[in-house]
């Protein structure tokens, strides 16, 4: 059955452009730049690259390799890939990218996510999608955004929950990666989701919502809840 007529016409492309945000700033990657910082807080907080488990690629044993790996995703425009650089010290903790990106019909995705321990469970990764998500929506009118990850992925599919991304099903046998059948959950949210989800994210990321500790006084998920008019969802992990 046909939906309704949008009257709609294709959008742009996502550019390659720094979005800024207040505890991140996201980069276009570049591998001179953002490489040796991101490689030395991989190794220093997760030695035995366990973080890489669930991607398909890494750990890297060498800066070298590393390197010619981010050279590979730098030059790609499809996925595009971004780096997270820390306002507090402008290092490189993390890399996502938005892939599978169709301008035809409003579509992209977040995904090659790979933040550095250091990067992980702080307000950079909640703002990164905060940034790419009002790219999405706000500045370029997209209709759909969308998570995917490993249905084994039990961190990511909390993150993907507790950002606002809506639970749509299992593709099973989705992919081979690192010689294991891969089993894949997708998460989306709309353009119709989006200022109730943008709404809730500036303010969890709004100064007010931490004490002097750096702790939040309010959850995203009692945020979103408050916004939605529904009572607090189960508190996830903060990427």
């Amino acid at each position: 059955m046909s939906g309704p007529t949008l009257g709609w016409t294709p959008r742009q492309r996502p550019p390659r452009k720094p979005l800024e945000g207040r505890f991140i700033r996201l980069e276009p990657l570049d591998p001179a730049r953002h490489a040796a910082d991101q490689f030395a807080a991989h190794r220093a907080g997760d030695p035995k690259g366990l973080l890489w488990a669930h991607l398909p690629y890494g750990p890297f044993d060498t800066l070298e390799d590393y390197t010619e790996h981010l050279a590979r995703q730098a030059a790609s425009e499809d996925p595009l890939f971004f780096a997270l650089v820390s306002k507090d010290d402008g290092k490189a903790g993390g890399v996502m990218s938005l892939m599978r990106i169709s301008p035809e019909h409003g579509v992209a995705e977040v995904g090659h996510i790979c933040l550095a321990p250091g990067m992980r469970r702080t307000p950079g990764g909640t703002e990164a999608i905060r940034l790419f998500g009002g790219l999405l929506f706000d500045e370029l009118g997209y209709r759909r955004f969308e998570w995917k990850c490993d249905n084994a992925n039990q961190a990511s599919r909390r993150a993907a929950s507790r950002f606002g991304f809506a639970f749509e099903g299992v593709f099973r046998q989705h992919m081979v990666v690192k010689d294991r059948n891969r089993d894949t959950a997708w998460f989306a949210m709309t353009d119709a989701d989006w200022p109730r989800l943008r709404s809730a994210m500036d303010a969890w990321l709004s100064p007010d919502n931490f004490d002097a500790r750096g702790h939040q006084r309010q959850s995203l998920e009692a945020l979103q809840a408050a916004a939605h008019g529904d009572r607090e969802r189960p508190t996830g992990v903060v990427l």
